[in-house]
């Protein structure tokens, strides 16, 4: 998938535009959808995502608690088979045009585009003005194609980037991997640490995740994706207490029979399950035998 950032360097594609936070069930069935009518019609499949989110730039005092960084979202949007991803830069001047500017200036005469497919409660314009009922006006006048589809629910509830978060936030994986359709994943960078894990006898790598949504404290067994290749790993989302009081909180990860030096480099962090809370050990032997357990339930 190729990312670009001019809207005259597609045109005559299919169509898709939206944040996609975390690229759940409801999205993906949106994105394939998008795939699908692109084959059909012999076109371009472009995804079109705004940059910053679009409530940051209306309110720059919100926390926007993203559940996956851009660069995330790109990587998991590809997996679907997108051929194109278009980041528009959101400024204030963006926020204010007027849905049928958006619909001419945009989707018409910047891109041609020749289907549209969107969420059925997709909103666009100056105040979220814009809607269905524009967009199946502006088709008729343009020719082109809209398709508006449906969410997808799980216990009659719609799945959404908000229930996700909550579910990671308090640690319930297994709801969040259903929503997903797919396990919880962090991105994230290797970047210095302290060094305790390879004093200990067992290195770990220190990640900084991309802003993205990160489970409860604890010791979980997880794959990390690195370089197109999956290793298996054991990660400790924590303070380290036994090292001491108000240590800030990191995230450390022990990748099983591995020595290469990855700093600086992106691991995805694919999670697996909870083996056991974070807890305080009496001395650091007993510390480095809890260790060799966990290493041996994540094998």
């Amino acid at each position: 998938m190729k990312k670009i950032y001019s809207l005259y360097k597609i045109r005559n594609a299919a169509v898709s535009i939206g944040i996609f936070d975390s690229v759940h069930r409801g999205h993906q069935k949106i994105l394939k959808k998008l795939v699908r009518e692109a084959a059909r019609e012999n076109k371009k499949s472009l995804v079109i995502t705004f940059h910053p989110h679009p409530r940051k730039i209306l309110n720059p005092q919100a926390r926007i608690p993203f559940i996956t960084s851009l660069e995330h979202r790109l990587r998991l949007i590809e997996e679907l088979g997108v051929d194109f991803f278009l980041i528009i830069k959101f400024t204030k001047a963006l926020s204010q045009m007027l849905p049928d500017d958006f619909i001419d200036g945009i989707l018409v005469r910047a891109l041609n585009v020749r289907a549209l497919i969107v969420g059925d409660n997709f909103l666009f314009g100056s105040k979220e003005t814009g809607n269905l009922a524009k967009l199946r006006k502006a088709s008729k006048d343009h020719g082109f194609k809209l398709f508006a589809v449906k969410p997808v629910k799980i216990k009659n509830k719609i799945i959404s980037s908000t229930r996700i978060r909550r579910a990671i936030e308090k640690g319930d994986l297994k709801n969040a991997s259903l929503m997903l359709a797919r396990p919880v994943t962090v991105l994230g960078t290797v970047v210095k640490g302290r060094r305790v894990g390879r004093r200990l006898g067992f290195p770990t790598a220190n990640i900084d995740p991309h802003h993205e949504a990160i489970p409860p404290k604890g010791v979980y067994a997880v794959n990390v994706r690195l370089e197109n290749k999956t290793y298996r790993a054991v990660l400790n989302i924590g303070r380290r207490p036994t090292f001491g009081v108000n240590i800030d909180p990191t995230i450390e990860l022990h990748i099983l029979n591995f020595k290469r030096d990855i700093y600086k480099k992106d691991v995805e962090i694919i999670f697996k399950k909870k083996m056991r809370n974070e807890r305080r050990f009496s001395s650091i032997e007993s510390l480095q035998k809890q260790i060799k357990i966990d290493i041996q339930r994540a094998r």
